[in-house]
């Protein structure tokens, strides 16, 4: 018998959540007046890791210490809607909607921000450390907790965030699924 010699190739497409209905994921991000922010899911942490990515990818979007966000999963009947814990989903799914009401949030700090020192929202920039400066002004700067304390009792509102995310199913292998975020993002008063 004689040998044969030849290269091969194999993919393997490894799908992430259920694809029925979108597989719908939603956070909720709010500040409170101690210039930290919790973070609402009803995605569990089932040891995969979860409150930590979500806690990350909070903290990076708005631009605070990764200490200052506190991820709260504790009701998955009052928290915001989610498809659950399965099915290698939560960073994606979970972790989009959180990047898109922090998103949210970090909008309405800085508009805060900007009111508080009497600049333009354009003009500020987070430093990751707990505080908002003017770009090109490193001395003209507030703290996140001052500003949260200014928007809860000046404003009347913490910084609030809510998204959903979802993705639709492939229609072919060939063609992924196409992503939407947020899907209804909306700013709670």
């Amino acid at each position: 018998m004689a040998k044969h010699r030849g290269r091969g190739v194999a993919t393997i497409n490894y799908p992430i959540g259920m694809n029925l209905g979108g597989d719908p994921s939603q956070a909720l991000v709010h500040s409170n007046p101690s210039g930290k922010f919790t973070v609402a899911l009803s995605s569990i942490d089932l040891g995969q890791g979860m409150k930590s990515v979500t806690r990350q990818i909070c903290a990076e979007t708005l631009g605070v210490p990764v200490e200052d966000v506190y991820v709260d999963t504790a009701d998955s009947d009052t928290g915001p809607h989610c498809m659950g814990s399965f099915a290698s989903r939560g960073t994606h799914r979970v972790g989009n909607a959180v990047m898109a009401a922090a998103r949210e949030a970090r909008a309405v700090m800085m508009e805060a921000a900007a009111e508080e020192l009497e600049v333009d929202r354009d003009d500020l920039e987070t430093d990751g450390k707990g505080s908002i400066r003017v770009k090109g002004a490193p001395h003209r700067s507030i703290s996140v907790r001052d500003v949260a304390i200014a928007a809860q009792f000046r404003r009347v509102a913490p910084f609030p965030g809510a998204a959903s995310f979802w993705c639709r199913s492939p229609t072919s292998i060939r063609r992924p699924a196409r992503c939407r975020r947020p899907l209804a993002t909306r700013t709670l008063a």
